[in-house]
């Protein structure tokens, strides 16, 4: 790797500088001693490289190599393109014969993980050995959304409500058995930490204070913005809260939490999952809702209905929103079925849209209506949009270019706002994996702004999860060995 690495990949600024002469500061300390560098792959999983002391001081600047095959891989880590046949990847050269990329550490996302004494954790992004950027990095994806969103004069703002469940591993340990070892291997056993069924139950909070402490202390030491953490309503089910934050913020904030919740957890002989319905009787579904609102360049919340600009052509107050919130919120509904690959992206997600399940089955919207794939909540300067569609498990990055690809294709045309479900049900969701797929690939808008890379690895990696679903013989065990412990 050349020492100019950062020239050629046109990422030296003085922002970047800054936060690097930060960062370089700590690991030269006497007692830093390794760095992992880490990058979300296509199903929202961090992976990382582990350097030591001088090798991690040199990979700020010069960056790490990496096999590019982990950009490629589907739920069950089988390689989804055939990378040694030309003709398969002929329309991504970049990654034939399985070359190497180049991780490039983001200095602004390091932290010192606190259950790792001396360890320092950051998140990379990646180029090609050209210096070219990677256009199939998810992160990547959500940079570019933004800085079109930017452009347009707006930032979005996020918040996080993430259910998922957390299990006790029983004292069983066939899946580690060499003799058991299977593509993907079997799951473990487990227990329940609460029977469910008493939402909001300070007792049955109290019973799993344990594991709520470890998951405070995990965030506090990560310095992220956790507000709550509650009993959800299905057995040994949770939910926790996050503060408002940007949009990219908020998504390298996801792919941390979960990814260190499942490590500290695990270190204490638990099992933290963020599969949306374990593999088990009476599970109750796990769903992320994010919580979205623009704002303009000076921080004003363009979604209050206050906010509506002289001369705007709609009154706007229709969802209780100014006119640019109805016409993001419409441009999201156009977009809802294209882009439902990206928020609900496994197989074992679509058995959360049905009836009376607080969950969305049709593309719709309501005023604080729970059963809204889209649901209108707050007031005055807290006016903001609820999406009800996604799993905990979807990839942040691209769930989230997801709602500026929608939302500005409303605020570019102007589209005006259908009636509330509450009067009107619109189309239905997919109602599987293979039908979200073949949405998605009719949908122009998202694809033309994911690009081509993207989207054929999204293709390639969903259709051979799909198919390797529809050919099992027993979805469950198909869901307990390629979802439960692994996302």
């Amino acid at each position: 790797m050349s020492t100019a690495f950062l020239e050629v990949s046109a990422t030296a600024t003085a922002e970047r500088a800054e936060a690097l002469s930060r960062v370089s500061e700590r690991l030269s300390a006497s007692d830093f001693r390794r760095l992992r560098v880490a990058w979300s792959d296509l199903h929202g999983v961090t992976r990382c490289k582990t350097l030591f002391a001088g090798a991690a001081a040199n990979a700020m600047n010069r960056g790490v190599a990496f096999v590019s095959t982990p950009l490629l891989k589907d739920t069950s880590d089988r390689t989804a393109l055939p990378v040694f046949n030309a003709d398969a990847v002929a329309d991504l050269p970049q990654f034939a014969n399985a070359p190497n990329l180049i991780l490039l550490p983001d200095p602004r996302t390091f932290v010192e993980l606190p259950w790792s004494p001396g360890t320092g954790w950051v998140l990379g992004d990646s180029f090609h050995a050209d210096g070219s950027v990677c256009e199939a990095d998810p992160r990547r994806i959500l940079a570019r959304q933004v800085a079109r969103l930017l452009d347009a004069g707006y930032r979005l703002k996020c918040g996080l409500e993430v259910e998922f469940h957390v299990y006790r591993l029983a004292d069983d340990s066939r899946h580690l058995d060499p003799k058991n070892a299977a593509w993907p291997g079997p799951a473990p056993d487990v227990e329940m930490l609460h029977p469910g069924y008493r939402l909001l139950s300070e007792e049955s909070a109290d019973a799993s204070y344990r594991v709520l402490e470890l998951i405070e202390e995990t965030a506090i030491g990560l310095k992220l913005p956790l507000t709550s953490l509650e009993v959800e309503f299905g057995p040994s089910q949770f939910e926790a809260v996050f503060d408002v934050m940007d949009a990219s913020v908020a998504a390298d904030a996801m792919v941390l939490f979960r990814s260190a919740v499942r490590q500290v957890l695990a270190r204490h002989g638990y099992l933290a999952t963020f599969v949306c319905r374990p593999p088990f009787p009476f599970v109750m579904s796990s769903g992320w809702h994010l919580h979205q609102s623009l704002v303009d360049l000076g921080g004003c919340n363009v979604f209050k209905p206050s906010a509506q600009p002289a001369g705007a052509p709609r009154a706007g107050l229709r969802a209780g929103l100014s006119a640019i919130g109805e016409a993001w919120l419409a441009g999201l509904l156009v977009h809802a079925r294209g882009s439902c690959v990206l928020a609900t992206p496994t197989v074992n997600g679509y058995a959360r849209f049905r009836p009376n399940a607080l969950a969305p089955t049709h593309i719709g919207w309501g005023y604080d209506d729970r059963s809204s794939l889209f649901r209108i909540v707050g007031y005055a300067d807290d006016a903001r949009i609820e999406n009800r569609l996604g799993e905990p498990s979807a990839n942040p990055y691209l769930y989230m270019a997801s709602q500026i690809i929608g939302g500005l294709e409303g605020l570019d045309n102007d589209l005006s706002l259908a009636a509330s479900t509450a009067l009107l049900e619109g189309t239905s969701l997919p109602r599987n994996l293979g039908e979200a797929l073949e949405a998605f690939q009719r949908d122009d808008t998202v694809r033309s702004q994911l690009g081509s890379p993207m989207c054929r690895i999204i293709d390639a990696a969903k259709a051979s999860e799909w198919a390797r679903y529809l050919a099992s013989a027993d979805s469950e065990e198909f869901d307990r060995r390629e979802y439960f412990a692994r996302f």
